[in-house]
């Protein structure tokens, strides 16, 4: 079963920073777009940054020039660096995916194209 296991979250004081990890586990080919979203203590969740396959980034503009996202397609890691973090950035960060899945059913092997989820990773800013 593919899934996405989320690291790195925890409690920091204003300025200081964090990387968060989104490893895909399971029978896995390739990871193609991949992204960050957060949601932050009564607010809706909100995308703060992608990636594409080959590399190619977006971001929030309340995090740019703070935030990083990066990708290792050996290891089927997609990161988020997080400096200079300030207090509005607490919420609870997830991970999200398109999976290219390695599927065997009745003798024949196939690709699948699915979207996951991570479990999520608090992160709390401190001021």
């Amino acid at each position: 079963q593919v899934q996405l296991v989320e690291s790195g979250g925890g409690l920091v004081q204003a300025g200081g920073s964090l990387r968060l990890s989104c490893a895909g586990s399971g029978s896995i080919f390739s990871i193609n777009v991949a992204g960050w979203y957060r949601q932050a203590p009564g607010k809706q969740l909100e995308l703060v940054a992608d990636i594409s396959d080959d590399g190619n980034t977006n971001s929030a503009d309340s995090v740019k020039g703070r935030f990083t996202i990066s990708r290792d397609n050996a290891k089927n890691t997609v990161y988020l660096q997080m400096n200079s973090l300030k207090p509005e950035d607490t919420g609870v960060y997830y991970c999200h995916a398109g999976v290219i899945g390695i599927r065997q059913a009745m003798g024949v092997t196939s690709l699948r194209r699915g979207h996951y989820w991570g479990q999520g990773t608090q992160v709390t800013v401190s001021s």
